[in-house]
């Protein structure tokens, strides 16, 4: 699969621009003054329209289990005409097909393992392969410096966004979290409950509690988290595509989400339509 194009340089941090720490005065959780000052996102002039609607758009979520990576992929999908592409969506395609990959994936899941990097990236490529004319969002992938790696070698991201969420707020929403099998959806019983208790509200069908979302295996899982993602992290920060975000609350941070994808890609819908 051939490399794409390259990818301008970014200001590396939402808390930081150009190496400088930001002013007290400025400073909002999750935001620039770069982004602070985009606000409210006026139209970009005809020439750089033009240039943002023919320049293929790639990023990449990161945050640890229980950060509501879903939940703001699916306003930035939405909100900006991209792929979501979520890596565990496929898995469990596969899965449920019995295909090799799945098969491979599932023997790691059943032993409470991750599933090895390269199984994840094999799928992960097939899936990117197909969608080489499209704008895409990763999410869940790359997870390890080995998946990021094996990304390199296709495209350069554009952006990448971290979510940075307190332990103790993730833990509670760990242990709160119900799933729909079948499709993935995710409910959380405080601020995203079913319509009713413990029924999808699409299918109608039962929702399960993961066994890694109760109490006792989320500790482990956020500290594996934590290990793992922390030299991809570095890396994404170190070529200036970092843009991190914290706060417990999506419709805070969303705004600004918002306004930094403005800066990259054509919205075709409003922030205020959350």
């Amino acid at each position: 699969m051939a490399r794409e194009g390259g990818a301008r340089r970014v200001p590396a941090r939402a808390e930081s621009v150009g190496g400088r720490r930001s002013s007290s005065r400025n400073k909002v959780p999750g935001a620039s003054p770069r982004l602070l000052s985009g606000l409210p996102v006026c139209p970009p002039p005809p020439c750089l329209a033009k240039a943002m609607a023919s320049k293929l758009l790639r990023a990449v979520i990161l945050g640890p289990p229980g950060s509501g990576k879903g939940t703001v992929c699916q306003r930035i999908a939405q909100s900006f005409g991209l792929q979501h592409l979520s890596s565990g969506h496929f898995l469990r395609e596969n899965i449920k097909a019995n295909t090799e990959v799945g098969d491979m994936a599932k023997q790691s899941i059943e032993k409470g393992l991750l599933v090895p990097d390269h199984v994840i990236t094999r799928l992960m490529m097939s899936e990117l392969e197909s969608r080489r004319g499209q704008h895409w969002l990763l999410d869940g992938f790359p997870r390890t410096l080995v998946q990021a790696e094996a990304l390199d070698k296709i495209c350069e991201l554009d952006l990448v966004i971290t979510l940075n969420i307190p332990f103790e707020t993730l833990k509670d929403r760990l242990s709160r979290r119900w799933i729909h099998p079948a499709s993935g959806r995710v409910y959380n019983l405080d601020f995203n409950p079913p319509h009713v208790h413990g029924v999808d509200d699409i299918t109608g069908e039962p929702l399960v509690q993961q066994e890694d979302d109760k109490p006792e295996a989320v500790a482990a899982r956020l500290r594996q988290y934590k290990d793992v993602a922390k030299p991809v992290i570095e890396l994404y920060k170190s070529r200036g595509v970092l843009h991190q975000f914290s706060g417990t609350e999506t419709n805070k941070i969303w705004p600004y989400v918002y306004t930094l994808f403005s800066n990259k890609i054509t919205p075709i819908q409003s922030k205020e339509a959350y």
